[in-house]
């Protein structure tokens, strides 16, 4: 097997294969019930090991530093959070032909976050803002360079720039271009973040946040894990929260016009890249990012 031969969708990742690997090099686990989670994220195929484990292998090379950078800091990072994040237990390495990193996790219990599942969802934007003033400040960032670690440097938003020009072309006949556009260009002009660097998840949205009993219950996925400007992280107002929950989210993290105006582009763009990429064939991430574009021109609208 060879990575061109495993493809996105990981199908040849089979139950076979993770049998393998298991027996290899965590024997004491091998024999524990494997089942494949579908639908699973777009940079891991996920096996459930058991009742208490998960097995997640990249489907590319893009993925494949993930793991280590989540089990580096992951644990440093946990004791100073108010929610439960992933607790890495083992690191496989490439065998029989898989050729990238794997790990096992720890199974977090709980269901897919859903905009109607929230009991209470004032509460819920509160908890999300206690979370992320956690995170931001949960360890020191190294001085003397913008982060601690190359592999928690940030992405710029400037250089999401021409997909999000061209995604904004390609779904104009569905939103409106014009408002799109507004948006965008005011989060290019905004001004840069120019205070210390703070911690930020990366890829806080729907499907990374757990829910039991319709309160929060964990934060999983900490891919994009990095420390700089924590604008993506707010994505979460607009894919998550609604117009009435918000204003209360925004202030107890107090966050300044630039950030939210950055935040905004980040919403727009990630939203835009999700609706391109799999609305056509996933229902829920159509309406997902339906209605989290809807949502940053909804605001946009009521600030012109």
């Amino acid at each position: 097997m060879s990575a061109e031969e495993i493809g996105a969708d990981g199908r040849s990742v089979d139950a076979g294969l993770v049998r393998r690997l298991l027996t290899s090099q965590f024997p004491e686990w091998a024999d524990l019930p494997l089942r494949r989670l579908l639908p699973a994220g777009s940079d891991n195929v996920i096996y459930r090991l058991g009742e208490n484990m998960s097995v997640r292998l990249p489907r590319g090379e893009w993925a494949a530093g993930q793991a280590a950078k989540e089990h580096y800091w992951l644990p440093r990072l946990a004791p100073r959070l108010p929610l439960p994040i992933p607790v890495p237990l083992g690191a496989g390495k490439p065998a029989f032909g898989y050729p990238w990193d794997w790990s096992l996790w720890r199974w977090l219990p709980g269901e897919t976050a859903t905009v109607k599942g929230l009991v209470d969802p004032h509460l819920t934007a509160s908890e999300l803002a206690e979370f992320l003033t956690a995170l931001q400040h949960a360890l020191p960032v190294e001085s003397g360079a913008p982060n601690p670690h190359d592999e928690v440097t940030g992405e710029p938003l400037a250089k999401r720039d021409h997909a999000t020009r061209a995604a904004i072309a390609a779904v104009q006949d569905t939103f409106d271009a014009a408002a799109m556009t507004a948006v965008w260009d005011a989060a290019l002009r905004a001004p840069a973040w120019d205070h210390a660097p703070v911690w930020f998840h990366g890829d806080l949205h729907l499907g990374n946040l757990l829910v039991s009993g319709g309160h929060l219950s964990a934060v999983i996925d900490f891919a994009g894990l990095g420390a700089g400007d924590p604008a993506c992280d707010l994505v979460i107002a607009w894919n998550l929260l609604s117009p009435q929950t918000r204003p209360a989210f925004r202030a107890a993290l107090q966050v300044d016009d630039a950030t939210w105006t950055r935040a905004k582009g980040w919403a727009l763009s990630t939203g835009l890249n999700a609706y391109t990429s799999y609305a056509a064939t996933n229902p829920l991430v159509a309406a997902n990012t339906r209605r989290q574009i809807s949502q940053v021109l909804m605001d946009h609208a009521r600030t012109t």
